[in-house]
This record gives structure tokens, sequence and C-alpha cells, in this order.
């Protein structure tokens, strides 16, 4: 019988999963609003579930879900807890999200070539709207690095430098996302990795989100 893996000591309960994927959904609502001003058209995002895993098992599940090459929009915080955030989508899927947001008439060679700034552009909005809004809930500030785009697979995308504080250890907050753009099914995913330390962090401040929540609703 093999000995628990890391995500096992910062194990959310019930109460905390569902406040956090609250958490998680207010930010990218907030962010979907900020998208939407920005393109002129509907964005809807939700974010169904939250997981805490291993790297090499965030790997085995994007694997298991995607075939074809994956770009990532990734982007360091710190603060009250550090990590990094990645904002990932199957390759075909990213090329979508830019002919949404630069204009269907663009050539497939003029997508290519806005492909890397619109998705740096897009992944900033919704990585920091998300992030920041979740820290302001739980009245934290946090700092962010400008984007940065990656490609490869599974492995690769986990496998890279974690930012100050996240090493071999790093866990990893899995989220998938629904995400619809001009009527569009766009599908995705956001990772933040994580330390043992700045997970143990996050929380207790969720716990603390929870008691002011609970604390309300009994006054």
């Amino acid at each position: 019988m093999s000995a628990p893996g890391p995500e096992a000591a910062v194990g959310l309960t019930e109460l905390q999963q569902d406040a956090f994927t609250e958490l998680v959904n207010i930010g990218v609502s907030r962010a979907a609003a900020s998208l939407r001003k920005m393109i002129g058209t509907q964005v809807l995002l939700s974010v169904p579930s939250v997981e805490i895993v291993s790297r090499e098992a965030a790997a085995r599940l994007i694997g298991e879900r995607e075939a074809a090459p994956l770009v990532v929009v990734h982007q360091d915080f710190g603060g009250a807890f550090a990590g990094r955030a990645l904002l990932i989508f199957p390759q075909e899927n990213g090329r979508e999200l830019v002919r949404a947001v630069a204009g269907e008439e663009l050539s497939p060679e003029e997508v290519a070539a806005l492909e890397d700034e619109a998705l740096a552009e897009t992944g900033n909005i919704i990585l920091n709207g998300c992030l920041a809004t979740m820290a302001n809930m739980l009245r934290r500030t946090l700092t962010m690095s400008l984007p940065g785009i990656e490609r490869g697979d599974g492995p690769q995308i986990f496998g890279m430098r974690t930012g100050e504080g996240a090493g071999a250890d790093a866990l990893v907050l899995f989220l998938y996302i629904d995400f619809s753009v001009s009527e569009r099914d766009i599908r995705g995913y956001l990772a933040m990795l994580m330390d043992l330390p700045a997970l143990e962090t996050l929380r207790v401040l969720v716990d603390e989100f929870i008691a002011r929540a609970l604390g309300d609703l009994d006054g």
C-alpha cells in the first residue's frame, strides 16, 4: 500500500471545496464581464469543480482528455499566497478564442500571427480578474507578473518552473472551465501551482471566508 501523496495533507473538506468553487466562479464571472467589455460579445465562464492534485496527476488528467497539443497562458502571483496560474486550452480551441476576440474574418495566417498576443491579453484578463477577485474576497492582495505563453503536452506544462517557492512538491488546484464566446464552445482548464505552505495559507483564508459568511447568516 503506497503512502498518501502530499495532496492528502491539504485535502479540502466538502465545505471548503464548495466555498473555494464559489470563490473561483465569482472570480471567473468578473473576468468574463471584463472580457465581454473588451470584445463586445457574450462571454460565459463557469467552473464546475475544484480538485487538489499532484503535478503528475494534473498532467495525466489533461492527457486523458486532450490528445492535441496545448497552449498555455501563465502568470506568477505573490502576496498572501504565491504560485503560478495557468490558463490551458487545446491548441485549436486557442485559435477559436483568437477568432472570437480578434474577428471572424481573419485568415488562418492572420490568426497564427495574432495568436500569442491575443491569447496573452485574454489570459491576462481572465487570470488577473479571477485571482484579484478571489484575493479581494479573502481580504488579501496579490501581485501578478506579465503573462507568458507556453506550448506542449501535460507533462511539459506541469513540469515547468513554477515560480518562487514552488518546487518539486508543488501541488495543483485543478479546475475545468466551461467557456463560451460568441456562441462557440471553447473548453479549457484553470490551474494554480502552489507549494504546501501556500496551499495551507489559502485553506486558512478560505476557512476565515466561510466563518464570515456563516456569521453574516447568523446575524
